[in-house]
């Protein structure tokens, strides 16, 4: 059965205000998107393929999830459905029925980049509406280092840790201000975005990702810490993991990355994903 939200339009947006013109913040979110995109381990449909994210040029261009230049292979997120340098960006989600809008209006400090992401009455958002969440923290973050950063795209290390907190958009306030780390998704606001899945720092080129724990937290009854590898080969490491004796909680699968769970000697959990090319 159909949920009465479901038969509603809904919309979700979000902005961000960067120190570059208009024109100078267009270009940045079309031609650098390979550059503000932040290679995370959860950061596309397919991260154990995924080499470059790219947007053609004009009405009928492609926002593409790249797997390799030499034959084509990519995944087509968006067909592009308005073009106006400077001013406006719209796309149709090839991914679900969501519909993306991005403004650039000069402000006095810069830009305000604003991203309005539209479900239609009765349509499914599969990730379409992520622009909304990583936009203003990626791409604003690239606007202030631009300038001076190196225009090859960074890689993240292949160790990540995920920590589930009661409160997680607490602990983002606490996180940033006590410990210093830099925040690289979108501020949360459990009002208008209750339903986000994770919040992402970068220390150095690792992510520290942080998740809701939705138990009470029980000293030795719930996992709050879990560490991320990434490896070359998933089945390989799988195999092998199982032949030596560690206990696997749950086989290969896959969201967006491929990945598996194991506990350890003494039952803490790991989980191995499969690398990116390029990692």
């Amino acid at each position: 059965m159909t949920s009465p939200d479901a038969q509603q339009t809904r919309t979700v947006a979000s902005q961000v205000t960067v120190s570059v013109d208009p024109q100078t913040a267009f270009a940045a979110f079309t031609d650098e998107i390979d550059l503000w995109w932040v290679r995370g381990p959860i950061n596309f449909h397919d991260a154990a393929r995924a080499r470059a994210m790219r947007c053609e040029h004009g009405v009928g261009g492609r926002l593409l999830e790249v797997y390799d230049d030499a034959t084509g292979d990519a995944l087509e997120l968006g067909r592009i459905t308005s073009w106006h340098p400077g001013e406006q960006l719209a796309w149709n989600s090839a991914v679900d029925d969501v519909q993306v809008e991005v403004r650039f209006t000069r402000a006095s400090a810069g830009t305000t980049v604003t991203v309005t992401a539209t479900i239609p009455a009765g349509g499914a958002d599969r990730g379409g509406t992520a622009w909304v969440r990583v936009v203003p923290g990626w791409l604003g973050s690239w606007c202030e280092r631009r300038d001076t950063a190196e225009r090859t795209p960074t890689d993240t290390g292949r160790l990540a840790i995920a920590i589930y907190y009661a409160k997680p958009i607490a602990a983002t306030s606490w996180l940033s201000e006590v410990f210093g780390l830099n925040l690289v998704s979108r501020w949360p606001d459990e009002n208008s975005d209750p339903d986000y899945t994770w919040i992402e720092f970068m220390v150095g080129n690792c992510s520290v990702m942080l998740f809701p724990l939705h138990h009470d937290r029980v000293e030795g009854e719930h996992v709050t810490h879990v560490p991320w590898v990434f490896v070359d080969d998933l089945e390989a490491h799988l195999a092998h993991a199982r032949a030596s004796g560690a206990t696997i909680q749950s086989e290969i699968r896959q969201h967006g990355y491929r990945w598996y769970e194991a506990a350890d000697l003494e039952g803490n959990r790991w989980t191995f994903a499969q690398a990116r090319p390029t990692m």
